[in-house]
């Protein structure tokens, strides 16, 4: 089964061939960690979780190296860890705050049925080596010294020679585009308004570290330095595939390339760019002034994480995603489905038709619909009913027993399920006597309580009522 992505960088789709079958290696930004992550941070984690199982799937778990990083540098991370902690030093009330956010991100996305990356690096662990590609971009006439700052010059990279690619071949922009409606930071000592920084010297009660170039002072690292440097650590001069979300394409990730392509003196940082769409809120942009901006811990207390899950995997991961209460309850009906008739299954394999779907640059609604059919199948199939199992669980879902989920359902509704059985008890007693006008009153007082019965026989041929939350 040959798998196909679309590339960012050529704008095509096309086949994927890893540089090593043995060691298929990824690269996708995480979260910058001073607060809980919104949905669509969610989303991004999703995209790449899926990418993630689909190359395991295809190359086997121990041959694909998943590399998610943790920005814990940053001046918002500063302003938080100033305000929470304001007795402590800054960089152990720093470490407070990157800690106990992290925890938050992680079990977060674990909700929404992520396995966690191969390696998780911090950027603050990683200086040596972004100090060592500063100093390769010096020395190769790439960045440059001023005012205690390490800049970076596209100029300079698209006057060299013609085995790096052009700066802005990533997000499609010249030079000139980018200055008239990107945000660029204007500064005395920068020698061309698009050149961003590598280094800056850190100001006083900001975190410092020694500082590459022959700077004097101590400094810390500009924003897009940190993933070249750890993409680097974890997985050589160039890697398989890049991800993010579509928000990074410029300026985050055309520096990266920029920065990498230029140390090591390549054509490519990544043989493919992988980038997920934005998301909206009910048809519009998620904001904190329109009132309808959510972290994932929001929803997480409304809706189990597969519910999420599910809903976010219903749109291809290029196109723009509209969350929407309505796809919450369906997907919350679809999932209760799974879960009765298939969490207890045990065996099988993943359906072939949608592992080809997902083969096609993660072709979710093709997905979906292979997994309709497999679920109409199964009805009559014990086997087709294992398989069915096995994709979902190979998909991230079914990751609780089917008592598990019910449970869940329940509480999340404040049902009393002894008193709910008690109930149904009374209803078949009524039946039983042919009391029909109690037995319907009793149905009726369910129903207002949110529970939907299902009558039928059990293999006996006696009557058997089970119920579900609505």
């Amino acid at each position: 089964m040959q798998l196909r992505f679309y590339d960012t960088l050529t704008r095509e789709k096309r086949p994927f061939e890893p540089l090593d079958a043995a060691n298929v290696r990824m690269y996708a930004c995480g979260p910058t960690v001073y607060d809980f992550a919104h949905i669509g941070n969610g989303r991004a984690a999703i995209v790449f979780d899926l990418l993630f199982r689909v190359l395991r799937h295809h190359y086997g778990a121990d041959h694909v190296k998943y590399v998610r990083n943790i920005t814990d540098v940053d001046d918002k991370i500063n302003a938080r860890a100033a305000r929470d902690y304001p007795g402590l030093p800054l960089n152990e009330a720093i470490r407070k705050v990157t800690e106990e956010t992290y925890q938050q991100y992680q079990d977060d996305v674990t909700a929404l049925g992520c396995l966690p990356p191969t390696v998780q690096p911090r950027a603050t662990e990683h200086i040596p080596e972004m100090r060592a590609i500063i100093e390769k971009l010096v020395a190769g006439g790439f960045a440059y010294v001023a005012e205690d700052h390490v800049l970076f010059s596209p100029q300079a990279m698209n006057a060299a020679n013609k085995v790096l690619p052009r700066y802005g071949a990533l997000s499609k922009r010249s030079l000139d585009e980018m200055i008239a409606g990107a945000r660029v930071d204007v500064a005395p000592y920068k020698r061309d308004n698009t050149d961003f920084v590598l280094w800056k010297p850190s100001k006083p009660g900001e975190p410092s570290w020694p500082s590459p170039a022959g700077i004097a002072v101590e400094g810390r690292p500009g924003w897009h330095i940190e993933c070249s440097a750890m993409a680097w650590k974890h997985l050589g001069e160039r890697f398989d595939i890049h991800g993010g979300g579509i928000d990074l394409v410029f300026p985050h990730h055309e520096n990266e390339l920029a920065q990498t392509c230029c140390a090591f003196h390549s054509d490519r940082m990544a043989n493919f760019w992988m980038h997920n769409g934005f998301l909206q809120v009910e048809s519009e942009k998620m904001s904190k002034s329109l009132g309808n901006f959510f972290t994932i811990r929001d929803l997480l207390a409304d809706w189990p994480g597969e519910v999420l899950r599910l809903s976010m995997l219903k749109t291809h991961y290029r196109s723009p995603l509209d969350w929407t209460l309505k796809s919450a309850e369906e997907s919350t009906r679809t999932l209760d489905d799974w879960y009765a008739f298939a969490a207890d299954a045990t065996g099988g394999t993943p359906a072939p038709a949608a592992i080809e779907a997902l083969a096609d640059d993660l072709n979710t609604a093709q997905m979906l619909a292979a997994l309709h059919a497999l679920r109409h199948e199964a009805n009559s199939s014990e086997k087709a009913r294992a398989d069915f199992a096995a994709t979902l669980r190979m998909l991230g879902f079914l990751s609780q027993s089917s008592a598990e989920w019910k449970s869940r359902k329940e509480q999340a509704s404040g049902i009393d399920p002894a008193r709910v059985e008690g109930l149904i008890a009374d209803r078949a007693a009524a039946r039983a006597r042919k009391d029909f006008a109690e037995s319907d009153r009793i149905r009726d007082e369910l129903a207002a309580m949110g529970v939907v019965l299902k009558d039928g026989k059990g293999a006996d041929g006696k009557p058997v009522t089970t119920w579900e939350m609505a």
